[in-house]
Order: C-alpha cells, then structure tokens, then sequence
C-alpha cells in the first residue's frame, strides 16, 4: 500500500455552537457528546464542535464552505471574522505514530484517529481566536493601566473606562467558560495509539503552552481591573467626602451671624 496523504482543516468562529439546533440541518450527521459529524463521500467527513469551530477530513475547500454557509442560516448574525487552520497527515504501513517535518505520520487512520486530529486542529483554531481576544482586552488594559501609572489616578469622567470593565469582565467570563471546552475530553479510546495522537498533536500545536499563557493573561487582566474599580471607588469617594465638607461649611457660613 502506497502513503496516503490526508489534508484537515479548521475553522473557528466567534460563536460557540448548539449541536442539537444543527443537526437537523444535515440529515446524514451523526451526533456525540463531543461533535456533531458529517460523512462525506471518499471517506473523508466534517466536524463541527460545540465550542465554535468546524474541522474538516479530506473535503474540498467547496464542500467545507458550502457546510458553514448552511451553519450561517440556522445560527442568527454568524459572525464572519473567523480563524483558519490546516494541517497534513500522511498514512502508510511502514511508518510508526510521530511528527516529522511537520505532519502527522502514522500507520492506519482510523475513524477514531481522524476524530481526535480534526478535534485537536480544531481547538488550535479556537484557541488561536481567543488568544487574540484576549490580547486585544490586555493592550485596552494596559493603556489604563499606564495613565493611571503616570498620573497616579483615572479620568475623573469614568463612563468609557466602566464601559470597557464591563465588556472585558463579559469578555473574561465568556472565554474562562469555552476554555474548559479545550481540555482533553473525557471520551474513552479503546485505540492506545489515539492518546499518543494527541499528546503529539497537542505539542505540535503548543496546546498546553498557550493554555497556561492565556490563564495568565487572564489573571493578569483580572487584577488590573481590580486596581482600576479600587482607584476609580475612591476616587468617587473623595469627590464625595469633599462635596460634604463643602456643604458643611456651606451651612456654617449660613449661620453665621454677620451673615444674616
């Protein structure tokens, strides 16, 4: 048997995905805990996982478009900004299970073994998404950050920076809740060699790495935001202090005497 050569590909949106509300709009998928899959024909097939990203097997750029414009009709104001990811596997006999020069080697791929690689491309893609989200949220961060940091306080006019504490807690809590989505699901494999698929796959594509720096990131935005609410309490809170001592006096000078 001569090498195979299998082409995946992902595509990760804005927008987490019910896969109960999709499957109806493919008669022929079948539907797990962990995807929603699509068989197509030459073997190959489509994934779509509920964390918003859809991975395709050895399917024409066409046909993979063709599912996501049928996702766009069931699923209201898709988003169009999405993040695309592609990835090589190669098959034959002789070869064992590893990464060379960058693709996927392996001996035999299994339904299983295809489910595991699209799953893993798929969650690089998301969370190549939400790696941008989040360092677009760390900059807006940090410019707050740095006037506070060279002033020594905030704008005393506060609606903008409430505005934006307000999307990026939104923001945090929306990507702390998908992130759980990215840890290795809880599936059983009864191919020993899927688990070394994945741990392959997921150094390959630096999962564990880049989960732990945006955990950090995180964190990092958390207790900045922290500072800005503490800064711009007391802030309010001495305008007020003030605004009571002033009325204080007010009320003396009113009085007073030689006042009246």
């Amino acid at each position: 048997m001569s090498e195979r050569v299998h082409q995946f590909a992902a595509v990760a949106f804005e927008e987490n995905l019910a896969l109960r509300a999709l499957i109806g709009a493919f008669p022929n998928a079948k539907m797990t805990p962990l995807e929603l899959y699509i068989p197509t024909d030459g073997g190959g097939g489509v994934y779509i996982f509920p964390f918003g990203a859809v991975a395709t097997h050895d399917v024409p750029a066409d046909r993979r478009e063709e599912v996501i414009a049928r996702i766009r009709e069931v699923v209201p104001k898709f988003t169009a900004r999405v993040i695309r990811e592609e990835y090589t596997v190669r098959e034959a006999p002789e070869f064992a299970i590893g990464i060379v020069e960058g693709a996927l080697r392996l001996d035999r791929l299994t339904q299983g073994r295809a489910t595991v690689v699209a799953l893993t491309i798929a969650q690089s893609a998301a969370m190549e998404y939400y790696e941008r989200i989040v360092d677009e949220m760390f900059v807006r961060t940090a410019s707050f950050v740095d006037r506070l940091e060279n002033t020594g306080t905030v704008p005393f006019r506060t609606r903008a920076m409430h505005r934006f504490l307000g999307q990026a807690i939104t923001t945090r809590s929306e990507v702390l809740s998908v992130l759980h989505l990215l840890d290795k699901p809880e599936a059983t494999w009864d191919d020993p060699g899927i688990d070394r698929i994945y741990a392959d796959l997921r150094g390959e594509f630096d999962l564990g790495d880049r989960y732990s720096a945006l955990e950090l990131k995180l964190r990092s935005i958390q207790e900045a935001l922290e500072l800005l609410v503490g800064v711009a309490r007391d802030r309010q809170l001495l305008a007020l202090e003030i605004a009571v001592v002033v009325l204080i006096l007010f009320e003396i000078v009113l009085s007073l005497p030689w006042f009246k």
